[in-house]
């Protein structure tokens, strides 16, 4: 669930989804994602087990990634994009 969007940083919550279905909606908004944003925060959380933790840091790909950046709260991975 797209939480907001603050300048080029874009907020998604995927907490509660099943693993195919966050990176299925991930990966739909890295490709509609406008060219003004240049970050997507992605909280999954983290107590509840480490399924879509590690899901959007070791399996998701996309062509607008740059680079995964792990953030001092184990619950949030901040992805930032390549310009288009």
């Amino acid at each position: 669930m797209l939480t907001g969007q603050k300048g080029s940083v874009l907020t998604i919550d995927i907490h509660g989804m099943r693993s195919d279905d966050a990176k299925r909606q991930l990966e739909r908004l890295l490709s509609r994602a406008g060219k003004d944003v240049r970050e997507i925060v992605v909280i999954h959380g983290y107590s509840h087990g480490q399924v879509l933790k590690n899901m959007v840091r070791l399996e998701l790909k996309h062509a607008r990634i740059q680079s995964k950046l792990i953030s001092l709260n184990e619950g949030q991975t901040r992805l930032l994009l390549k310009e288009r």
